[in-house]
């Protein structure tokens, strides 16, 4: 499994929308045509499947700024994901079809006198 994206979560990913690195965006399912947008299935740690869309900017601009949009916010208040969060994406290529599956992990910031300390997996 080959980590996509691995990201402390800041307050607009947790507010709005999760930035994804522009770097990345190639791991992720890919634009077709002239589209800016494409929904894709995401399992997570527990086998539940979360629908998420990425979104880039709809010129042809050098930086697309991709962003996570439908279905975050709904995993972030289900998750109850906070500041110092880190979440990561994983692409997993299956064997026998070729297809992709993607996956994300959660773990929740551990804070010592408000400082991280470390992160624990989600439960």
């Amino acid at each position: 499994m080959a980590t996509i994206v691995s990201k402390r979560l800041r307050k607009t990913d947790i507010e709005k929308r999760m930035t994804i690195p522009s770097k990345s965006l190639n791991c992720f399912p890919a634009l077709s045509g002239n589209e800016h947008m494409v929904d894709f299935d995401v399992r997570d740690e527990c086998g539940s499947v979360w629908k998420f869309r990425i979104y880039t900017r709809k010129s042809n601009n050098k930086y697309r700024k991709p962003v996570l949009t439908k279905g975050w916010r709904q995993f972030v208040c289900r998750k109850e994901l906070s500041i110092d969060d880190k979440v990561e994406f994983y692409m997993d290529k299956q064997q026998a079809d070729g297809s992709v599956v993607y996956r994300v992990t959660v773990q929740k910031a551990v804070k010592v006198f408000g400082a991280v300390f470390a992160h624990k997996p989600f439960s």
